[in-house]
This record gives C-alpha cells, structure tokens and sequence, in this order.
C-alpha cells in the first residue's frame, strides 16, 4: 500500500533521514521503531505530506504521491496521529473533529450525535462538547485518534498512541485496531514499548540515526532482537524491582486530607526517605492535579502539604524548588520547556540567577548545558540547538536532566509520566537516574500510565479514581492485573 524509497531530509547540518526506506502492505498493523532522533516520525510526516522529503520517492498504491500536501494525503485516507496534539484548545471536542471539512450549513447537534456514535464504536470515550482546553491529556490523545478515524483514514499513522492510556484502554485501542486491519485498512505504529509491538503488530521495521536497519515479521524476532537492532547495542537489564527503603525514618514529604477543586478529593500520604512512591490512574482521575498541587501551580482547596516537616502549600513554586521539591511535568511541551528557547537556555529555567543577576554569564550556561548533555545523551549534542528542534524523546531528556542533574539539589522529585515518548535506551538512563538519586536517599513520587514502569522501580503504588486513593499497596503484592482492575474501578 505504501511505500517510501531513499528518502533523505536534513534540516541544515542535522540529518533526520538518510537513504530510508519503508514497506507496508495493505491491511497490516505495521510498527516502526528506533530510538529518539531516529528519523521516524520524520519519515512518517513526509508520507503524511506534512514535510518534503529532499530526495526519495513515496509511492501509494503503486501512485507516486512524492511531495504531496496534507490536503491531498486525508483525500488519499492516510491519516496521522501525533504525539503532539494538534487541536485548537479553544473549540469543543467535535469542532475539533469537523474543523476543515464543515459544511456550508452546520448541524451542530447532527455532528455531535456523529462523533458521540464514534466515540461509542470504539470505546475511545470523550464528551463531544468538552472544550479542549479543559480535557485531560489522556481525553486529548483520545480526541486526535478519533479525528483520523471521523475523517475516514484507510490509513492511520499513530505516534505513541497509547502513552497516556490505562491498560483496559489500551486492550480497547488493540481492538480497534483489529477490527480496522480486518476490513481492510493499514495501521503504521510509531512506539518505544517493545511489548506492544509483539502484542498488535504484523511486521516490524527498525531504524537507527536516520536509517533504516532492518524490517521483520513479529512472529520471528524477540524483544531483545528488536531492542539490539535499535541501539547497536546490548542494554542491561532495567525492569528489575527495586530494593524497600528504611520507612521508619521521618518523612521528606506529608500531604493530608489534600483537596484541590472538583479533582482531589481528601487524598493523603507520605514519602519516606529514598522511596519511589507510585501513582497509578487512568489520565484524569486528579493525578494531574495532585502533581500540579505540590509542586505550588494548582491552588490548594483544603488539607495540608508539609517538606521535611514544614507547610509549604501557601508557598510560591521558587520557594518550594529552594526547599528542594523537583517537577517533571506531564506535558513536556507547554509545561516543561520554552520551545523558542536553546538547550543550554531551558536546562537553566527557574535557576537563572545562579548564572548571574544582571546578565547571564553564557560561558558558565554552555559548561554546564554540556555537562547535562552528555550526562543524559541530550541528542544532538549541541546547547544551541533550539528545543523545539528536538525529537520528542530529547525534549523529554532536557526536562528530566534539568530536574534531576541541575544545580540546584532536590530532596523530592514529582516525576508525571517522565518516560512518556522515550525509546528504551533513553528509558534506561532515566530509570537509572532515578535508582541513583534513591540511593543517595533522595525521593521520587512517580506518576505513571505505564503500570510496567511503576512495578520496576516503586516501593509502594497507589491508585487514583475518581481524585481518591482507592488502594497503595507494596511493590511485593502488586501485579499489573491487581492495578488494572483498581484502575477501571473493577476491584
């Protein structure tokens, strides 16, 4: 069905592609995987006609569509999912939908019902009149994958389209999945979860620094082969449980009977010293908001949040940071970065005086950009790169090497979803980050929508419903299907 052909594209001295190529049939689900800035979703976005490809031919149905435009690609069925939203946050949910295919007389309660029947159909349930702005990045991913599908697509590109989703919403996406290759339309995967390229895809390819290396039949390689293919290398062993902490010591963190708005409803909880306290929920349960609430930016209804004994929660996000409480927001993008602004210049934000109080002294920012760079394999290697440059995976890497390698010390990270969009070499450096900064005694609350994350490295797991805790068990008594079922309010 598609097929792309010596594709090359570099953006000035960057190379995103070189010589890549990519087959898939008609009626497949087909992954591609590689690691951060391996020129995937770069390839996928030039078949989607969203980039020109310098060289290389794409072909359609055995149609050269080479250098074709968006417009002409949706008319052709070829829908892209992005890791990224594209929706317009000021429009409802189905004005999201039908925006760029109105017609001259709108029916609004007509394309409702439309995308309430959608919604229903595939299990991807979101509120046709939600505003965007308002829904969670869980019911926004959601929104997008229905958006391909209301305008038709024969064939979707996800990109990492169950990162923010529980696992009985992912078995539902599998589903559709299904049904959509079984009559006949083509599904391309773009994951760094090796486990759902085995469970959901037909045929695999591989790419490494902007080629492609290899492509296999699922049923003939293992994860590990995968895993080799995409890094060049052996990876150790990072889903390994961690080790219990001393719990007797006086707590680094304390939230008690915490209400923030219609979200969090009475939660409370402490952390230990050296302790991964994890955090489990389907997106829009109050975890957002909980995260939001101790790291000082959501306003705190009632109840109380005590650092090392001392209530911060009327203290400002500066002061919270000097009494060394980290955040690694969820959405990396407008919470995390400036997009507009360097690598050297975001891996500073919120320490900017510690690099001088009238000017920044920018030799000092590059030693220490660098220092973060290769600490964390920030790629490309380069601090003046803007961030907006960088592949998802890298922007990702910026924030966590902020928080966690800064100079500013923590003593409490609140990491929301830290690993969401990272291949798994990428994933191994951040785990192993954070089973360092716990051995030196420091803590982390972990927030997770991927349950095999929490299980490798939390030492107790709580799960969030409805802005309750309805359970924190012990790593040694959880399993993914205990959590599962607390999650989608089962048990």
């Amino acid at each position: 069905m598609l097929s792309l052909e010596a594709i090359n594209k570099n953006y000035g001295t960057v190379v995103a592609n070189r010589d890549a190529s990519l087959t898939v049939a008609t009626g497949e689900i087909h992954a591609v995987v590689g690691e951060n800035g391996a020129g995937k979703t770069t390839l996928l976005r030039i078949a989607a006609g969203e980039l020109r490809a310098d060289s290389g031919r794409v072909m359609l149905d055995d149609r050269d569509v080479s250098g074709w435009s968006v417009t002409e690609a949706i008319a052709a069925g070829v829908g892209m999912v992005h890791q990224h939203f594209m929706l317009v946050p000021t429009l409802t949910v189905t004005e999201n939908m039908i925006l760029g295919r109105e017609p001259v007389f709108l029916d609004r309660r007509r394309a409702s019902q439309a995308v309430r029947d959608l919604s229903e159909s595939t299990g991807l349930a979101v509120d046709p009149e939600a505003k965007v702005s308002d829904l969670s990045v869980g019911e926004a991913q959601r929104v997008e994958i229905l958006k391909a599908l209301y305008r038709g697509a024969t064939l979707l590109i996800l990109d990492e389209p169950t990162a923010v989703l529980s696992l009985p919403e992912v078995d539902d996406l599998w589903k559709v999945l299904r049904a959509l290759r079984d009559h006949g339309s083509t599904v391309i995967l773009i994951t760094h979860k090796l486990d759902e390229v085995m469970a959901i895809a037909d045929t695999v390819t591989v790419m490494r620094n902007g080629q492609t290396v290899g492509q296999f039949q699922t049923s003939e390689v293992t994860p590990a082969d995968l895993a080799l293919a995409m890094v060049g290398r052996e990876l150790a062993e990072f889903f390994t449980p961690a080790q219990r902490p001393m719990m007797n010591a006086a707590p680094v963190l304390e939230i008690e009977n915490l209400v923030v708005g219609q979200a969090v409803d009475g939660v409370s909880f402490t952390v230990a010293p050296g302790e991964i306290f994890g955090i489990a929920g389907v997106e829009g349960n109050g975890q957002h908001e909980l995260i939001e609430a101790i790291a000082g930016y959501a306003k705190v209804t009632s109840g109380s949040i005590r650092r090392g004994g001392t209530p911060i929660e009327r203290l400002s996000v500066r002061r919270r940071g000097e009494l060394g409480i980290a955040h690694i927001p969820d959405d990396r993008q407008r919470r995390g970065l400036v997009l507009d602004y360097t690598v050297a210049e975001n891996l500073i934000l919120g320490r900017e005086r510690s690099f001088g109080r009238v000017r920044l002294d920018r030799m000092k920012m590059a030693i220490e950009a660098q220092r973060l760079i290769t600490a964390f394999d920030i790629r490309p290697h380069d601090p003046r790169r803007l961030a907006r440059t960088l592949s998802g995976g890298n922007q990702q890497k910026v924030v966590v090497a902020r928080e966690m390698g800064g100079i500013r010390d923590f003593h409490v990270l609140l990491a929301a979803q830290p690993t969401r969009g990272v291949d798994i070499g990428a994933l191994e450096t951040i785990h192993a980050h954070f089973r360092l900064a716990r051995s030196e005694g420091r803590s982390v609350v972990l927030v997770s929508s991927d349950l095999s994350e929490l299980l490798a490295l939390a030492d107790r797991i709580a799960v969030m419903l409805r802005g309750r805790f309805v359970t924190v068990v012990d790593r040694a008594d959880a399993s993914a299907e205990v959590i599962g079922r607390y999650m989608a309010g089962a048990a």
